[in-house]
């Protein structure tokens, strides 16, 4: 099929399958296959479960929101350019670099991962071989064209998802008892003490808070399908449908692999306690398979969760580039960024966020490790930012058509359960950010640097945001006076 080109000159080059694809890769990550172990340790099996669906319920409306948008107004920068639109100019200037700086340091993260996995099979290399080739890869794939990065991110999530299957249904055949390796508990033991008060929930509401703070970052990477919709090939009818599909995802791939795992282990099994992405071992994934006689579960996990990492950083340095190159057309950013090569990738914002990722990982190298936490703790919270931003600008785009007295049938895809939706996704995102690190005003003494660490995205968004605000003499825009037919322009001719 030949690659259409936009206004712009990006491509619109990604398909249906690449969307849904890219929605799954997105969310699912070493937050599932590792740190989904350390929730249930933390809060019990019920109580890890009812957090990941709070937080699914969250991300459903948050990625229904960002699907009535981008199906209606296909953009490279998503929600920067509906920040702008819907908001004010300072907003989206504020959200794009914020998402930008937030995949930079994303990218580094999983560099560093990428060379704690391989360790598994080489312990003799040192890592940050591995992590030097790792960039490259994932370099090449997005320097090509468009294309490259939706085939790759195709196969890394097809991956992960015939794992997740094979571990449910697995899963599921060790519950019943079909399966004759020892378990833990078969379902008639195992559902009682599932629910049973001090085994299904452990630790309380604070543990609960803890955990959903855990939960909340392993979905982060879902709204990279806004970010690709500037560059699909029919977004009026991929999107909505990657949007809908969300739900079954969460489902499928979040709850029913913790719903499994707390029926077949204990919640205080030491294995579960562990965090260290040099550990496969104590991967629930790895346990499960073991435990029904797999002696290459290890290996097999262990891959999924490589593939788990490239994907990640295959769909930041796409995501970093293209919000780069759409502030760039704004004026937002230099416009040297915004410069396409003939295949239509904006190279001179690839090899920007390259070399900035690059910088981020060597301090977990050579630099302070202070520097390196700092980058971790900051990153983490302005993933919360991109979302809360979700939610403002949806809540106002939909306002905004109400009060222009415009048909709602216009709509390509229309998010159910407004104002609800966005609501609550915008309260629950502002709870679990203002919650990191509560523990740091509880004690005698409040701890500063904790404070400082933990909390330093939210004042940095919004020096930005009142920065330019200030700088431009801006104010916020009526809902009468914002201007759909521009925000629009990329689907005519």
């Amino acid at each position: 099929m030949q690659e259409h080109q936009d206004t712009t000159g990006l491509r619109r080059a990604l398909r249906a399958r690449h969307l849904s694809m890219i929605a799954i890769g997105g969310s699912i990550g070493t937050g599932l296959f590792l740190a989904s172990g350390a929730t249930i340790a933390t809060a019990g099996p019920a109580g890890a479960l009812l957090a990941y669906a709070v937080c699914g319920l969250m991300v459903y409306f948050l990625m229904t929101s960002l699907g009535e948008m981008a199906a209606y107004m296909p953009q490279t920068g998503s929600f920067q350019t509906y920040g702008s639109t819907f908001v004010d100019q300072g907003f989206g200037f504020a959200l794009g670099w914020n998402y930008w700086f937030n995949w930079a340091i994303v990218i580094a993260v999983e560099l560093v991962a990428a060379g704690l996995i391989m360790h598994y099979w080489f312990p003799n290399t040192p890592g940050w071989v591995w992590s030097a080739l790792s960039l490259a890869l994932i370099v090449a794939l997005n320097i090509v064209s468009v294309r490259g990065f939706g085939e790759a991110e195709y196969w890394f999530s097809l991956l992960k998802v015939i794992t997740i299957i094979a571990f449910v249904a697995i899963g599921m055949l060790m519950i019943v008892g079909i399966m004759t390796r020892p378990v833990y508990h078969g379902l008639a033991a195992g559902l009682p003490v599932f629910f049973a008060s001090g085994n299904g929930f452990v630790g309380g509401m604070s543990a609960f808070i803890s955990v959903s703070m855990v939960v909340g970052f392993a979905y982060q990477g879902t709204e990279v399908i806004g970010v690709a919709a500037g560059e699909a090939e029919d977004p009026a009818k991929s999107l909505p449908r990657a949007a809908r599909q969300i739900f079954w995802r969460i489902l499928m791939f979040y709850m029913l692999s913790i719903l499994v795992v707390g029926l077949l282990l204990p919640y205080n099994d030491p294995l579960l306690l562990k965090n260290d992405m040099s550990d496969v071992g104590a991967s629930p994934f790895t346990l499960v398979f073991q435990r029904a006689g797999m002696a290459a579960a290890a290996s097999v996990v262990n891959a999924t969760i490589l593939s788990a990492v490239l994907s990640a950083g295959n769909s930041g340095i796409y995501a970093c580039t293209r919000m780069l190159y759409s502030m760039a057309q704004n004026g937002m950013a230099p416009a040297s960024l915004g410069r396409l090569s003939k295949n239509g990738v904006p190279r001179n914002a690839l090899y920007l966020t390259t070399a900035v990722a690059a910088l981020c990982f060597l301090t977990s190298l050579f630099g302070d490790s202070k520097v390196y936490m700092w980058l971790l703790n900051c990153a983490g919270m302005t993933g919360f930012i991109a979302w809360l931003g979700i939610a403002v600008c949806h809540y106002r785009f939909r306002r905004a058509l109400i009060a222009q007295g415009r048909d709602l049938a216009v709509l390509p895809y229309r998010a159910k359960w407004f104002p609800l939706g966005p609501l609550f996704a915008f309260a629950l995102c502002l709870l679990i950010m203002l919650g990191q690190n509560i523990g740091a005003f509880t004690g005698a003494k409040i701890d500063w640097n904790g404070v400082l660490a933990t909390y330093i995205g939210i004042p940095l968004f919004m020096a930005f945001w009142l920065g330019y605000k200030w700088k431009h003499r801006q104010r916020l825009i009526p809902l009468r006076e914002i201007d759909f037919s521009s925000a629009r322009a990329d689907l005519r001719g």
